[in-house]
């Protein structure tokens, strides 16, 4: 459909991206050339809450999930507008017989969400809710991804935000780059290229270096949830940001 919103997922960086030369242009450059969406549905790698939970339909105040950096990045403002209407059809899309969709209207955007938020809608004028991990599992994921794809055709962008490799013990400021990370984003460049979604799905045993480039795995968790509401049409997927970040990939790709 010709104006079915794409669906991304996206390496959102720590608070200092924006003080990289780089990352913060391809961000603004990437949301450019998107259709302007009616609302933003985040899932952020730093929000892992079962069963699935939703977070402050108002604009309150942003959560500072992180600690000892420079006083200035706990000065980050990004004043959103809520989405309840978008809360209330999540939640239809996904309540089930036996399950529940909960709320916690006390959660601001925690930094997955407004650090590349801040660079792609700096004017912070679109609506945008945030919406936990409920597991890690990558089938359960792909399987909420696809429950949510229908708010595609209503004009909604629907955003993973992770890292495609996050091992902070690999951080280089130099810029070096571990071998086993370069592999892992070339695997995952490749296996996207490809649309092997089973690859994709099995990336712990099919990965090379998965363990290394992923020793937890909730960074690369919210790709699961791009993939399934990006459902057939994998075929179409771009990278859109190449290229590492202090060691880190910062592969993000669009869907659609």
């Amino acid at each position: 459909m010709a104006d079915r919103m794409p669906t991304l997922y996206l390496s959102h960086g720590a608070p200092p991206l924006a003080d990289d030369p780089v990352w913060p242009g391809q961000l603004a450059a990437w949301s450019g050339d998107l259709p302007r969406p009616k609302a933003i549905l985040m899932v952020s790698a730093h929000w892992e809450d079962a069963p699935v939970t939703l977070g402050a339909t108002s604009t309150v105040p942003l959560y500072y999930d992180f600690w000892g950096f420079p006083e200035h990045y706990y000065h980050v403002r990004y004043a959103a507008p809520g989405a309840p209407d978008l809360a209330r059809k999540v939640e239809a899309l996904l309540r089930r017989p036996g399950t529940a969709v909960h709320r916690d209207e006390d959660r601001g955007l925690d930094h997955g969400a407004y650090v590349p938020l801040v660079e792609m809608y700096p004017d912070a004028d679109v609506p945008v809710l945030q919406m936990s991990l409920p597991t890690l599992d990558p089938r359960g994921l792909y399987d909420l991804g696809a429950r949510l794809a229908p708010l595609r055709d209503e004009g909604v962008l629907i955003v993973g935000s992770g890292f495609f490799t996050h091992n902070l013990r690999t951080l280089d400021t130099g810029g070096g780059v571990a071998g086993g990370m370069a592999e892992f984003d070339q695997w995952g460049r490749e296996s996207l290229d490809a649309s092997d979604l089973d690859a994709l799905l099995d990336f712990q045993h099919k990965a090379p270096d998965a363990r290394f480039a992923h020793p937890r795995t909730e960074h690369f968790a919210p790709l699961f949830v791009t993939l399934g509401a990006g459902g057939d049409e994998l075929g179409s997927q771009r990278t859109v940001i190449d290229g590492f970040w202090m060691g880190l990939a910062k592969r993000s790709v669009q869907i659609g």
